[in-house]
């Protein structure tokens, strides 16, 4: 049995694999965060950033407790409900009752889920979305144009 076709998204995030942990970066093979993943990814599936990023703490608006992150998923990509599909961006909550601050990409779906993401530590990296990291997951978004 031969695998289907892969994800586009997947498989620009494939290509991020290795890439160094670089807090507020996102340059491939040289270094990125989580979020650095999902810009460059955007800028390859979907061309120039729509907005400039300001900097950002590691603790994202955890100390005023806003949701800056997933307001900003919300303006740009589309909110997707329903089965995960491999090139969801997921953005997780790392505690109960915290902002969500992680971002990844569903790389597989189904039995053995995995995801993409930047791992403070690890860099880029391919890991399996057991149910710690489901169970984490705040919301999911697919990459599509900004409808004006």
């Amino acid at each position: 049995m031969t695998a289907g076709p892969v994800d586009p998204v997947v498989q620009v995030a494939r290509g991020w694999i290795g890439t160094p942990y670089v807090h507020q970066a996102s340059v491939r093979g040289v270094g990125c965060d989580c979020l650095g993943l999902i810009r460059g990814i955007w800028r390859e599936v979907i061309g120039p950033e729509p907005e400039t990023i300001p900097p950002y703490a590691s603790d994202w608006s955890e100390p005023q407790g806003r949701e800056w992150l997933w307001q900003a998923m919300a303006r740009h990509l589309r909110p997707v409900t329903g089965s995960m599909q491999p090139g969801d961006v997921l953005l997780f909550r790392m505690r109960e009752g915290s902002v969500a601050k992680h971002l990844g990409i569903l790389a597989r779906a189904g039995t053995a889920p995995a995801f993409i993401h930047a791992y403070s530590g690890h860099g880029v990296v391919e890991s399996a979305l057991g149910l710690p990291w489901q169970r984490r997951i705040a919301a999911r978004f697919a990459f599509s144009e900004r409808v004006q």
